[in-house]
């Protein structure tokens, strides 16, 4: 591991997994189950090109190294949280695998290219701008809300980085999964599989887990639920090979 520079308030945390560790703070908004679980369920080239989009501080694609040999580029629209994932990538020496990118999504085809990704993951901000003022954390406020791009940005972005035959992997809350789909369509990615997640077994989905193929054919499958807990604090079978590396994908 490297030695690398912290600020006030960061830490460095472990991924749990492969001796991968992160910088993370509490003044902004940390990963969460979501992300590890995407980035176990896309389905990743061996080699090639990943992009990651809404990329926060990097968690997705330092994960994703332990399943794949492919070039990733993380896109982050955050100063901060790009700094940080910059810092997470040296601090495991992956800066020759893992290229961290301040930019904004919705002009990254027009800065990169166009269709030159095998594989584009993206955890985006759940939930619509409320009305009012937002008396909240700056970076909270982006990460959970459509500040700098809706949800139809960033499945046109994926769109046009993703290349034919290219896949896009996304984990949003169940309620949105119309307009994904829908979405999807329009901007010709097809949607292959889906896969909700349960915090409970006998408890409603509050995750959905959903891969498209770009210009692909019409033909979804809808995978067995993930379920989180197997009580109250003790993690299923399945979710403890995940956090610990024993399994990296879901089964």
């Amino acid at each position: 591991m490297e030695n690398v520079s912290l600020h006030p308030s960061e830490r460095i945390d472990d991924l749990l997994t492969h001796d991968l560790r992160i910088i993370q703070s509490d003044e902004v908004f940390a990963f969460s189950l979501d992300a590890v679980l995407l980035a176990r369920f896309a389905t990743v080239p061996p080699r090639g090109r990943i992009i990651d989009l809404c990329s926060g501080n990097g968690v997705i694609p330092l994960l994703l190294t332990t399943r794949t040999a492919a070039q990733m580029l993380a896109v982050e629209i955050q100063p901060r949280l790009a700094d940080m994932a910059a810092r997470s990538v040296a601090l495991n020496r992956l800066d020759e695998r893992i290229t961290v990118l301040r930019g904004d999504l919705r002009e990254l085809p027009r800065d990169i290219g166009f269709g030159g990704y095998d594989l584009v993951t993206v955890n985006p901000p759940y939930l619509p701008v409320p009305a009012g003022d937002q008396n909240v954390n700056e970076h909270f406020a982006a990460a959970r809300h459509e500040l700098h791009a809706t949800l139809e940005d960033v499945v046109q972005a994926a769109s046009r980085l993703a290349r034919s035959g290219g896949r896009v992997a996304m984990v949003h809350r169940p309620h949105r999964l119309v307009d994904i789909c829908t979405l999807m369509r329009q901007y010709r990615i097809e949607p292959k599989r889906i896969r909700f997640v349960h915090p409970r077994a006998g408890d409603e989905a509050n995750m959905v887990l959903v891969e498209g193929l770009r210009d692909g054919k019409p033909e979804l499958r809808t995978l067995p639920p993930v379920i989180v807990y197997k009580n109250k604090t003790e993690y299923t079978d399945e979710l403890q090979r995940i956090f610990y590396g024993e399994s990296s994908e879901l089964e």
